[in-house]
């Protein structure tokens, strides 16, 4: 049996992990951990938007219409572009002024306002929409030039979109080992040559419970939702970091959490954040590979990986409880 070297730390404002074994590599696998650690932290420090140091700072308050970039950073919005694309624009990363309107302009400790209250107070759902603006759109970037186009004063958050990449990247860089999994606050990459088959746990946003759990060997899986990263805002309202792009405020749609699987985390983050934007009728129509859908009701609907079949299980209900899911993220990997 070959023995993963694990390492957990705290990352994104969140938890990350990352696992790696190989039988005749040990060493290797070691080395690999830490260098995957090591990786992620500096990622953290290069392209926070709470850091007025990182590169994604210099950008936002970059006065000139063309500005060079690093290679990395030039990969995070080309992603965050492509998630626009795919989701008809509602997943949209230039909210940045907007999120901060809403309160979320630091980093959040603890486990904030609790989901059940949240819901209490929210308003009457509806269905996120794109900004008919469509300032995404705005954005080019040029590889050979090494730029970013975009109006000044455009803010972006590429948040969910980062930690997706930044797994997918160092996937590639893992995939000769027998086994690997790592977890960037809850978007997963999962591979290795060996093929190690895995559990991955979706948690309930309303308290510890599974919701449901895949078995995967090579895969891409991310979760977004609005049971963290809520609070209430001076005048009383619940608000989380989901925005509407059409509002510029917090979505309430009537679903509260989405994991889906898809190709590369990039995409499984862009299509999970689609399925709680489009709200109960519209969510489970982005699960084409296989994800996940929990409602405000606490029911949860599956589809497996492959099959297209969609499964509702209703006892998820009967676990609910007003408590605020006490993970760093809604995914687990055992």
């Amino acid at each position: 049996m070959t023995i993963e070297h694990r390492r957990t730390f705290a990352c994104f404002g969140g938890e990350c992990s990352v696992l790696i074994g190989d039988a005749k590599r040990p060493a290797d696998a070691a080395a690999a951990a830490a260098m995957v650690q090591r990786t992620l932290l500096e990622c953290h420090r290069r392209f926070s938007r709470f850091d007025p140091e990182s590169e994604l700072s210099a950008l936002n308050r970059d006065p000139r219409v063309e500005v060079g970039v690093s290679p990395l950073l030039r990969r995070l919005v080309e992603a965050a572009l492509q998630g626009a694309r795919i989701t008809g624009g509602l997943v949209d990363a230039t909210l940045g002024h907007e999120i901060e309107r809403s309160g979320y302009a630091s980093h959040m400790e603890g486990p904030g306002l609790a989901l059940a209250r949240a819901l209490a107070l929210a308003p009457r759902r509806a269905p996120a929409r794109p900004d008919p603006a469509g300032r995404w759109s705005q954005i080019t970037v040029d590889r050979r030039r090494g730029t970013i186009t975009r109006p000044p004063g455009l803010t972006l958050d590429l948040g969910g979109i980062a930690k997706g990449v930044f797994a997918d990247e160092l996937a590639a860089q893992l995939a000769g080992f027998d086994s690997f999994a790592i977890d960037c606050a809850g978007d997963l990459r999962i591979g290795g040559a060996a093929r190690t088959a895995r559990r991955v746990h979706v948690a309930s946003p309303f308290d510890d419970a599974v919701a449901h759990t895949f078995a995967l060997s090579s895969a891409s899986v991310a979760t977004s939702g609005i049971g963290r990263r809520s609070w209430l805002t001076a005048d009383g309202r619940p608000a989380h970091h989901l925005l509407d792009p059409a509002s510029g405020t917090p979505a309430f749609t009537g679903v509260v959490q989405a994991t889906a699987l898809a190709a590369t985390a990039a995409e499984a983050e862009s299509l999970a954040k689609a399925a709680v934007l489009s709200g109960s009728a519209g969510a489970t129509s982005w699960l084409t590979h296989g994800g996940a859908i929990v409602y405000e009701d606490g029911s949860c609907v599956v589809c497996e990986p492959g099959t297209g079949d969609l499964a509702t299980r209703p006892e998820i209900q009967a676990r609910r409880s007003a408590s605020t899911c006490s993970r760093s993220g809604s995914l687990t990997i055992s």
